[in-house]
């Protein structure tokens, strides 16, 4: 496996994401909500950081780059159409464009709805999705830029990639998530068998993250949903649930 990934806790809930090119040794860091934590792990893991990888512009996820930047010389990559909202660009990128982490090549998948201009990178080995707030464990992003068929689509991006990809997402809500979901499907076993184990993992203080599509294929309401009016209506009863 060339890409070796990490989450690092920041903030309340939040995840960064810390990924390393075993070939090279070239480092990233996606989504620093905050600059310590993460500085506190790279300093025990060789003092590197080569790239910042930013998914949006909410402050929970960008808010450790310019530290992080000026401290380590790291270039920053994010999504160009929302690079005046967020820190600056060295790498504004696009639908479908790729990015090198040393020997291991990224694609970014253009996935609107919690934000007009969010963005994933997926990664081939070992498959890895950086999702941000788009797709959670059980659950998705708010809707506080785009439309429920913007989120539908971005989902439906995920459909091409293998079951055993890790769902690398922003937060840890997956407990929080159990509810609503055992709420939109009372009957699936799977859903169960999901929860018992989430439980047992938050009990035990571990996360639940990453998951894999495997797993949120077979449990996670929203992204079973079949259509726009289906994923509509479980976004609008999950915001006030």
């Amino acid at each position: 496996m060339s890409l070796q990934t990490r989450a690092i806790p920041v903030l309340s809930d939040n995840y960064s994401w810390l990924l390393r090119d075993t070939a090279t040794g070239c480092t990233a860091i996606v989504d620093p909500g905050e600059a310590a934590p993460i500085e506190a792990v790279l300093e025990e893991t060789g003092g590197r950081l080569d790239l910042i990888l930013l998914t949006h512009h909410h402050a929970d996820h960008v808010g450790g780059t310019d530290a992080l930047r000026a401290r380590y010389n790291a270039r920053v990559a994010g999504p160009a159409s929302e690079q005046a909202r967020m820190p600056a660009l060295d790498i504004p990128l696009h639908d479908k464009d790729t990015l090198a982490v040393g020997q291991s090549e990224g694609r970014v998948l253009a996935v609107p709805g919690h934000t007009l201009g969010h963005i994933s990178y997926y990664f081939a080995d070992p498959p890895t999705l950086f999702c941000g707030d788009t797709l959670f464990s059980l659950g998705c992003g708010r809707l506080f830029e785009g439309t429920a068929e913007q989120l539908f689509t971005s989902l439906k991006r995920f459909a091409p990639l293998p079951d055993e990809t890790l769902v690398c997402c922003g937060h840890e809500y997956t407990e929080g998530n159990c509810a609503f979901a055992l709420h939109a499907e009372p009957d699936n076993a799977d859903l169960k068998a999901r929860i018992a184990e989430v439980k047992r993992l938050r009990a035990a203080g571990q996360a639940t993250v990453p998951s894999t599509l495997g797993e949120e294929r077979a449990t996670n309401p929203f992204l079973r949903a079949t259509d726009v009016p289906t994923l509509a209506r479980l976004r609008r009863e999950k915001d006030t649930f």
